[in-house]
């Protein structure tokens, strides 16, 4: 293993590696930001309305220790505004957190709500989900609307194909963003604004190897501070997630970040950073903790099940996270069922805890060089649901 920690060699730009694991691709380093320093590889919580649905600041930051958060472009740009944003002191002072922010550029939407959106090669017509108003969102835009939020680390607009996707339509998509990457830079570039975050271009062309390869050599061109990889987790099988994301990563500067999108179940985690993948963010822990799934070293367990009625026990024995440390699966399961919003706040602190910790133990095993041995730890089948 070759450690670098502490010395300034391996200082690219704004991404510092500090250890790279022998026998995988993956790597510790560190992300500067003008909201301090993010040691990666680093798990993302999603934000989307400039909100970790549940949380506090202070409990993101002081209880989960969580360093960087995600928000979303789209629907920033409807509600409430980004020139509401931009008055308030940008998108830190507006949610009250310090931390990094990374925003995705509203390149989702395009996939997720393709009955109210027509793609053109100027950019996406959109009618609004809130109340049907027709919007027009350029790459420029885009960019434009991030730098107004005042990001850390800016996405270029994409479009995110489906699965399956027939190569010929493949092919046009990666295209399409392609384009839209080079406009977005040379617009990025132009403003040559300080106050502008990091902008990543994002590797596209669904499940064909070819055309990731393909698509990652293209971007690599633009020079960028960093480059994430889209079109995961739309359907595809595991397997194919990581053998795009092999693809993708063997094409790109090793000198810089990269960054997995919308990836992926707690035991999965470990294997896209194997693969050399150094940030990622998921709906998951949020999303499942609000509707009764919650994350274990064995498993999922669904809280509403009668077994858990009279449970005294924690979620997870081994977890130190605030709930387990104060709260019974009796609790828990009576305050969902009672619908209580506390139920929702305690289950999203333990959820985020596993993902968040189980990221510090990866990065630290890297750094000592014991990272398949964690990853096998980590790895194993989980046990199903109880």
């Amino acid at each position: 293993m070759r450690n670098t920690e502490g010395r300034t060699a391996a200082v690219t730009g704004r991404f510092e590696i500090v250890a790279e694991c022998p026998h995988t691709r993956a790597r510790a380093g560190v992300l500067h930001t003008r909201h301090g320093p993010i040691e990666t590889p680093v798990f993302m919580p999603v934000g989307t309305q400039a909100s970790v649905k549940g949380l506090t600041p202070q409990q993101l930051q002081q209880d989960l220790q969580a360093r960087m958060v995600l928000a979303n472009t789209y629907h920033l740009w409807l509600r409430p505004g980004h020139s509401t944003v931009r008055a308030a002191g940008g998108l830190h002072e507006f949610m009250g957190w310090d931390g990094g922010i990374l925003t995705d550029s509203g390149g989702y939407q395009v996939f997720s709500l393709a009955k109210l959106r027509r793609i053109r090669d100027e950019g996406i017509d959109f009618q609004s989900h809130l109340d049907g108003e027709r919007r027009f969102l350029s790459p420029e835009l885009a960019v434009e609307i991030q730098t107004s939020l005042g990001s850390d680390v800016m996405m270029v607009l994409d479009e995110c194909t489906p699965y399956p996707c027939a190569e010929t339509d493949a092919r046009a998509s990666m295209e399409l963003t392609l384009g839209w990457a080079a406009r977005s830079f040379a617009h990025h570039r132009q403003a040559a604004c300080e106050a502008s975050g990091m902008l990543f271009p994002i590797v596209q062309g669904s499940m064909y190897a070819g055309l990731r390869r393909e698509c990652a050599q293209r971007l690599v061109e633009l020079d960028a501070p960093g480059y994430a990889v889209g079109g995961l987790s739309v359907g595809e099988p595991r397997p194919l997630s990581y053998e795009m994301t092999a693809s993708c990563e063997a094409e790109l500067p090793r000198h810089r970040p990269r960054y997995a999108m919308g990836v992926g179940m707690p035991h999965e985690i470990g294997e896209y950073v194997a693969l050399g993948i150094d940030m990622m963010d998921c709906v998951l822990p949020t999303r499942n903790a609000r509707n009764g799934c919650l994350f274990t070293a064995r498993g999922k367990l669904m809280i509403k099940n009668a077994i858990h009625a009279q449970s005294h026990a924690p979620i997870d024995e081994d977890c130190r996270c605030y709930t387990c440390r104060n709260f019974t699966r009796a609790y828990l399961r009576h305050l969902f069922l009672a619908k209580e919003m506390l139920y929702g706040t305690l289950a999203t602190l333990h959820n985020l805890w596993l993902y968040l910790d189980r990221m510090r133990q990866i990065r630290q095993a890297i750094i000592e060089g014991s990272l398949p041995r964690c990853l096998r730890r980590f790895s194993a089948s989980p046990e199903p649901a109880s």
